[in-house]
């Protein structure tokens, strides 16, 4: 079978943002660990690399299924998705992210891919509808057309809310359950060991910062990597059923044709979480400095109780099926051990400049992605 160029270039599009990825949220998997000096930085990327492809084996073969990059693969209505619009988003989400990793904003990669997505699905139906409208209507000028064009974008369910919803959400919710989680853990944990010898007990805690952050690291992989599963799913699937109009895809519902994909390009997956492995042993030591000392400090016991808290949160919404920022949910998770000494741990003013960037994304990523769109259509 021989795929169209345009299909492999987005197939490589997706797998080096998954490699950027990888450089630039992976490096919330080792930053406590490093700032915490239990491990070195390259100690460390080893370390989260091989637990963020270690995910791929979780996901196949014990979980069973890819409940995120289904979620992916289906916020944009399948009527409305073709290789131009995923392209554009593609190449919208890898600016964005590769902007706000010079800058060392940990922004995320999730909500950049997913914001790309969406903004290039609405610029092209809305040119669809520009089109039909200056077709039947020649007499209309270019603002008359343009607002009627709009108005039939607004009621044409590009967008599918039930799945968009959810993500928009726990870009609050995510950091709000890492806090707590993480408050908790740590209250706990300085219960359990308020007795303790300060050295041994903070021996322990190094020991156990290793467990934390492998089991964080895994939730990274189960997540991250399945939302360009997700992209590149979308693709063929558009690629079986409109282009080759493959008639067994055509047999299976909606609904159920990412599983099919899933269970027969089962290299996709597989890269997916190898390439977000290896974009983990670049690093990203910008990010890493912000993410492990600039928000509050953070020492072994708290990056035990921070990683662990990112973990549970991570599995808990990959349960659920949804796609959430480890970026905003590691953040959380520190921010809620800076809580439990006092609130002045906290540097407010990094959190705030955090929480701008994380509710920028979106809307940015869709902006730029659109505009892609143009140049893309207008080129071909």
């Amino acid at each position: 079978m021989e795929f169209p160029i345009l299909l492999i270039v987005i197939i490589a599009l997706a797998l080096i943002f998954d490699y950027i990825n990888g450089f630039h949220d992976a490096a919330n998997s080792i930053a406590t660990i490093v700032s915490t000096k239990v491990l070195t930085p390259f100690q460390a990327v080893l370390w989260a690399a091989l637990w963020n492809f270690a995910a791929f084996f979780i996901a196949a073969y014990i979980i069973g299924e890819f409940k995120i990059g289904n979620t992916i693969a289906k916020t944009v209505n399948e009527n409305f998705i073709t290789l131009e619009v995923i392209f554009s988003g593609l190449v919208a989400a890898i600016a964005w992210n590769l902007l706000t990793w010079w800058f060392g904003i940990p922004s995320s990669s999730s909500h950049t891919l997913i914001g790309g997505f969406l903004g290039a699905a609405l610029m092209h139906a809305f040119m669809m509808d520009y089109h039909d409208v200056a077709a039947a209507q020649p007499g209309l000028g270019f603002w008359d057309t343009f607002k009627e064009a709009f108005n039939q974008v607004t009621h044409q369910s590009v967008v599918k809310f039930d799945k968009v919803i959810p993500i928009f959400l726990f870009i609050f919710m995510a950091p709000i359950i890492g806090m707590i989680i993480s408050i908790i853990i740590t209250l706990i944990i300085v219960h359990l060991y308020k007795k303790s010898n300060p050295h041994k007990a903070d021996q322990s805690f190094k020991r156990l910062q290793l467990a934390s952050s492998a089991l964080f690291s895994l939730g990274h992989g189960l997540n991250d990597a399945q939302k360009v599963m997700g992209i590149i799913g979308a693709a063929l699937i558009y690629y079986h059923v409109e282009m080759l109009q493959d008639p067994v895809y055509l047999a299976i519902p909606a609904a159920g044709r990412f599983d099919y994909f899933a269970e027969h390009y089962i290299w996709v997956p597989l890269v997916s979480f190898l390439a977000i492995g290896l974009g983990t042993m670049s690093g990203g030591w910008k990010i890493i400095k912000t993410m492990g000392t600039k928000i509050t400090k953070v020492t072994s016991l708290e990056g035990v109780s921070a990683e662990t808290a990112g973990a549970i949160t991570l599995f808990i919404t990959d349960h659920f099926g949804i796609p959430v920022s480890t970026t905003h949910t590691i953040t959380g998770s520190i921010i809620g051990v800076g809580l439990t000494k006092r609130v002045s741990a906290v540097r407010w003013g990094i959190t705030v400049s955090l929480l701008w960037a994380w509710v920028l994304t979106i809307p940015i990523s869709a902006i730029v992605a659109g505009i892609m769109y143009l140049v893309v259509t207008f080129l071909s």
